[in-house]
């Protein structure tokens, strides 16, 4: 109970709440004029700080962070007894307070603040919002893991001292793509129409996209930065047309996606490829496209079941922990579940290696890391990110979910098996 009588949220609550979507915890900021070191909380527990994206319109990127934190934590506190801690003289549990940041960055840097100045976390687990989060957490000099965030607008933020990246990149997102848009080079005629957002993202991808194909001397049309919940997409549809494209690219955002790709269907504009980030991430992007559209999407898989990777932690495959969130969850494996238990790996590696809660030392140790993890191989550079394997892949019919993706093309990671040919061109296509 509180100090006002009220009962308070218990972790386990809060992820059954999250479980049924009713949970949504907002937070207020508190910075002082002036800013100090955050130190230490005199306590019997490591305290780690989640801002997530529970609610909102990137909560996919969120949902199985409560199933995954609570996995891991529910294994190195009641199988191994905690993590020993040199200035307890002891092992002592592992505690998350993870906030929702309502999939704003805005709200994110709130909760932050709230996490280290009120909470007095020990260390800082982030996935979205990177460059927000980051910042504060350097200001207060707090110690931070970002984890699967693209480093592009992470490293917009830096130099780093207290801040350490492991995930994707835009441009080897790109280079995924690109691998099977060369592969077939001699059964398309290379032109590109480019699709983004009129917003932050939506601006840099382009630049970065538009760049990369015009250095290969291919054709791009872009019909220009959209508006988010664009309803009419015909004179986009026309551009296209127009322009004779042959692959469709870019960044969108599943709503406006599905609302293009539909119309594009009815005005009988079909590509031979369609590549789209974001959209495709998630099978409930991909279902909300409706009938047979989704057949032969291709997308840029950052994680699957397939990776050839263990936890370090509990030695489990891609396969046995998609397993695991299937029974217990009882919905379609994401991209995103690999990532949420490498970020607990690491957090877990890290604090170890530390036995400490000085702030000083977790630093030492998240600078020093060198760990094999579900997602890949974890080792900083002198920049402090560390990219992980992007392939190819394409969404079928499945066997067991309406939609599947399956792995089509793992030049850049060999190491990653190919599990399907390519659809190619995709059905509808006509010259």
């Amino acid at each position: 109970m509180d100090s006002k009588g009220k009962k308070a949220i218990t972790r386990r609550d809060f992820i059954k709440r999250v479980g049924t979507g009713t949970a949504a915890l907002g937070m207020a900021s508190v910075i002082p004029h002036l800013v100090r070191p955050a130190k230490a909380a005199k306590r019997d527990y490591i305290l780690i700080g989640r801002p997530e994206t529970i609610t909102g319109p990137i909560s996919g990127f969120g949902e199985p962070s409560p199933w995954a934190d609570n996995r891991v934590l529910d294994y190195i506190n009641k199988k191994e007894g905690g993590i020993y801690i040199k200035e307890y003289g002891k092992k002592v549990p592992v505690r998350m307070k993870l906030l929702d940041n309502e999939s704003s960055g805005t709200k994110a840097g709130e909760i932050a603040s709230k996490l280290i100045l009120s909470d007095k976390i020990d260390l800082m687990v982030l996935y979205q919002f990177s460059e927000a989060i980051a910042s504060i957490c350097e200001r207060y000099q707090v110690p931070n893991l970002v984890v699967e965030h693209p480093v592009e607008p992470w490293q917009a933020g830096g130099p780093y001292k207290w801040s350490y990246q492991s995930g994707i990149s835009f441009k080897n997102a790109l280079g995924a793509f690109m691998n099977v848009w060369e592969a077939n080079a001699s059964r398309t005629n290379m032109t590109f129409g480019l699709m983004a957002p009129n917003d932050a993202d939506g601006i840099n991808i382009s630049k970065v996209f538009a760049g990369l194909i015009k250095e290969k001397g291919w054709k791009v049309v872009d019909p220009g930065r959209y508006p988010s919940g664009l309803q009419d997409w015909t004179s986009v549809i026309k551009s296209l047309k127009d322009g004779n494209v042959e692959i469709l690219m870019g960044s969108m955002a599943s709503p406006d996606f599905a609302a293009l790709w539909r119309q594009a269907h009815q005005q009988e504009f079909v590509p031979k490829i369609c590549s789209m980030g974001r959209a495709t991430l998630f099978p409930s992007g991909v279902n909300a496209i409706g009938g047979d559209l989704p057949n032969g999407l291709t997308v840029d898989i950052h994680w699957s079941p397939e990776y050839p990777f263990k936890s370090a932690l509990t030695g489990e495959s891609g396969q046995q922990i998609t397993d695991a969130w299937d029974k217990e969850i009882g919905k379609q494996w994401t991209q995103i579940i690999g990532f949420k238990y490498a970020g607990m790996e690491l957090t877990i590696d890290v604090l170890k290696r530390a036995q400490s809660v000085d702030k000083d030392k977790i630093l030492e140790a998240i600078a020093k890391t060198d760990l094999d993890t579900v997602i890949g191989h974890i080792k900083y550079n002198e920049q402090h990110y560390c990219l992980t394997p992007i392939v190819t892949g394409q969404w079928v019919k499945g066997k067991k979910w309406p939609w599947e993706p399956v792995i089509i093309n793992s030049k850049n990671f060999p190491v990653i098996p190919v599990t399907a040919e390519m659809i190619f061109p995709l059905p509808g296509y006509k010259k």
